[in-house]
């Protein structure tokens, strides 16, 4: 697949993301981000409302660039399980016919003093930044490299989910 791709964000995390997803499968794109609303929550909580954050964006930027061959929507979320508080995302792709391509990221636990903030109604990425003396760390290495020591920094974190929620591009033939 060669053409523009565009991602339904101006975070350069998921800018980027998207564009290393999409080269892992031999894509010739170029990635543009476009600030959209995803419709939910600042901090989707649960699969359901976390991939429909991430179907709005796709929707919205699909929209607002029609000429791009792919509209992405990437949204990070929570689940609660218990007193545990997982992070985790879901990317969601359409084409200009509108099929659609989805794939959920790996989940991770997240430390009780972050937990403890989301439950009060913080937003995960801020969070992080209390707890970790950070600043606007949602837009570099998020909770999964400030957790791995940037062993997995969060731009390949969403990158498989774009490379596998692109699958159905790579060999059409079989959808």
């Amino acid at each position: 697949m060669t053409g523009t791709v565009a991602v339904g964000s101006a975070n350069p995390v998921k800018i980027d993301a998207t564009h290393d997803g999409l080269v892992a499968l031999g894509f010739d794109v170029a990635v543009v981000g476009i600030d959209v609303p995803s419709g939910v929550d600042a901090q989707p909580v649960g699969d359901d409302e976390t991939f429909q954050g991430a179907l709005n964006r796709a929707h919205a930027v699909r929209a607002s660039a029609a000429d791009a061959v792919l509209a992405f929507g990437i949204e990070g979320g929570v689940v609660w399980r218990g007193d545990i508080l997982d992070a985790m995302a879901w990317v969601v792709a359409l084409d200009r016919d509108g099929q659609i391509g989805s794939a959920r990221t790996a989940t991770f636990s997240l430390p009780p003093a972050v937990a403890r903030l989301v439950a009060d109604g913080v937003e995960l990425g801020d969070a992080d930044d209390q707890v970790f003396g950070r600043k606007d760390s949602k837009r570099t290495n998020g909770a999964v490299g400030l957790l791995s020591g940037d062993a997995i920094g969060r731009t390949e974190y969403y990158a498989h989910a774009v490379t596998l929620a692109a699958l159905r591009w790579r060999q059409p033939e079989l959808w």
